[in-house]
C-alpha cells in the first residue's frame, strides 16, 4: 500500500464514506503507534495504558465520531492526536478518582499478592497530568489556536511544518505560538502546584 492509497482513502472519508476507516487504520497504524509511543515516553512508570491500548482507544474514538472528514493526511493525524489527548486526560482523571478512593473495592487478603504486582501511575504523574489537562482547558478557552498547536506538537508529536499545514498557518506562527503556549502552560501548571 502506498501513500497514494492513504490519500485516496482520506479523500473518500472526507466525502462521507465512513467504511474506509477499516481500510485506513492498518495503513496508518505505524504512524499512530509512533504518536502514542511519544505519549508513553512522557508518562514513564505507567504500564496499565500501553502504546497499543492508546492507539486502539484512539481508533475507536475516531470511528465513533459522526462527522469525521479530515481535510488532509496531516489534519487526520492532528485529529488523532487530539483523540489521544482526550483519552490520556480521561485516564488520568479516572486514576485521580481511584487515588482518592472513588473506585474502592473490598479485597480479600488472598488477592493482595495479585494486586501488588500490577504497575500503577505514580501520584506525581497523576497530579501532573491533571494539572496539564486543567491548563490545556483554560488555554483552549482563552486562545484556541495555542491549544491546537499544543495538541499537534505535544500530543501529536508533529513537526512545526506539519502543525502549520494542519492548522493552515505559517511555520513562523507555529514557532511563536508553541513558545508562548509552553510558557503559559508552565505558568498555569506551577500556579496549580503551588496552590
Amino acid at each position: 500500500m502506498t501513500q497514494t492509497t492513504v490519500n485516496q482513502l482520506l479523500d473518500e472519508l472526507k466525502g462521507g464514506n465512513r467504511a474506509v476507516l477499516d481500510q485506513l487504520f492498518p495503513l496508518v497504524y505505524s504512524e499512530l503507534r509512533a504518536i502514542a509511543h511519544a505519549h508513553r515516553r512522557r508518562w514513564q512508570g505507567d504500564e496499565t495504558l500501553g502504546t497499543t491500548a492508546l492507539v486502539n482507544e484512539a481508533y475507536l474514538k475516531l470511528v465513533g465520531q459522526a462527522e469525521m472528514r479530515p481535510e488532509s493526511r496531516v489534519h487526520f493525524f492532528a485529529v488523532a492526536a487530539k483523540a489521544m489527548r482526550h483519552i490520556l486526560s480521561n485516564y488520568a482523571r479516572a486514576r485521580r478518582r481511584q487515588k482518592r478512593g472513588g473506585d474502592a473495592k473490598n479485597v480479600s487478603l488472598d488477592d493482595v499478592d495479585a494486586i501488588a504486582g500490577t504497575a500503577v501511575l505514580s501520584d506525581e504523574h497523576i497530579d501532573m497530568a491533571g494539572a496539564l489537562e486543567s491548563a490545556m482547558t483554560r488555554l483552549g478557552e482563552t486562545n484556541p489556536r495555542l491549544s491546537q498547536v499544543v495538541e499537534c506538537r505535544f500530543y501529536g508529536d508533529m513537526s512545526i511544518a506539519d502543525t502549520a499545514a494542519a492548522l493552515g498557518t505559517s511555520p513562523a506562527t507555529v514557532k511563536r505560538d508553541w513558545t508562548l503556549a509552553r510558557a503559559l502552560l508552565y505558568r498555569e501548571m506551577h500556579a496549580h502546584q503551588d496552590s
